[in-house]
């Protein structure tokens, strides 16, 4: 079985790429934006790299009997620094469900986010009415569209995942656009008090993201249409800054600043039915997840 992974050097894509060669034929193809070549050191050997855009997607050849589409700019500010960028995702996206379509792939699975529910009550659920409030939510919104547009029109199956907040390892070349978790984490070991926005009391659903790959495999699988991928917990920032400075022997206390977000999310829980009818549960508790970073830190 041929698997192509778009953004297969990225943080997420990565993880992935290292969870799928052991059953698949794994190509990647990534530009490198926010990528790194070393994301993929433990399985550069076994696996095809492209650096290429998606937009190329049909120039290089490739017959991927299912596609993990994770080659899309991941990160809100990006979008709000250059709005073009939605353009690139549902260009990038169009050419990678056309590749399918003309290839007879089986699946594609694709990363959608968590963002999309903005401010709406908890817990979210994937039925809900989004109302999209920036660039980077038109974008997500967008390419879950364009694929369901693919499988009505041509049979084209699609499994469309949002992400919670994702954290793990081989987050590094994301730098300030990398998950909090690993943001407070880089401080405080450098030495620093974590920043946060607020009164540190907003909460997130982070997931680790070896509990994400095996939901997108199983997406593969069995899934089609959209999915939330969290774990249907939450944590505030304050207790993420505890927890670390337990696992650290740290004390730090946070510098609070004066939030200036505009649509800034209080909080996000998944609702996790959906998942779990496909048989996933979160394995990763967040204990857990944050010594595993930290001990390939």
């Amino acid at each position: 079985m041929k698997a192509l992974v778009t953004g297969g050097a990225g943080f997420i894509g990565s993880n992935l790429v290292e969870s799928l060669v052991d059953r698949y034929d794994v190509t990647v193809l990534d530009n490198f934006h926010t990528g790194s070549m070393s994301n993929l050191d433990r399985v550069r050997r076994d696996i095809t790299v492209i650096k290429g855009s998606c937009n190329d997607a049909l120039a290089f050849g490739l017959f991927p009997d299912v596609i993990f589409h994770l080659g899309i700019p991941s990160s809100s500010p990006m979008y709000k620094s250059n709005p073009l960028l939605v353009g690139e995702a549902v260009n990038g996206t169009i050419a990678i469900m056309e590749l399918a379509k003309r290839s007879g792939t089986k699946k594609v699975v694709i990363a959608s986010s968590s963002s999309l529910y903005n401010s709406l009550p908890t817990p979210h659920r994937e039925d809900a009415a989004i109302l999209v409030t920036d660039y980077y939510t038109e974008a997500r919104l967008a390419i879950e569209r364009i694929a369901e547009l693919y499988r009505r029109l041509y049979g084209t199956d699609y499994a469309a995942l949002r992400f919670f907040s994702v954290y793990g390892p081989h987050e590094l070349a994301k730098g300030s656009y990398a998950n909090m978790i690993s943001q407070f984490m880089w401080d405080m070991q450098a030495g620093k008090a974590p920043v946060i926005y607020g009164d540190g009391e907003q909460t997130r659903d982070f997931i680790f993201v070896r509990d994400v790959t095996d939901g997108m495999i199983l997406a593969a699988e069995r899934g089609t249409g959209v999915y939330n991928l969290g774990t249907g917990r939450s944590y505030s920032f304050n207790y993420v800054v505890d927890l670390l400075n337990r696992k650290l022997g740290t004390d730090y206390k946070p510098t609070y600043r004066d939030n200036p977000i505009k649509n800034y999310v209080r909080e996000t829980q998944a609702d996790t039915s959906k998942m779990k009818a496909l048989g996933f549960t979160a394995r990763w508790p967040l204990e857990e997840g944050i010594d595993e970073i930290l001990k390939l830190a």
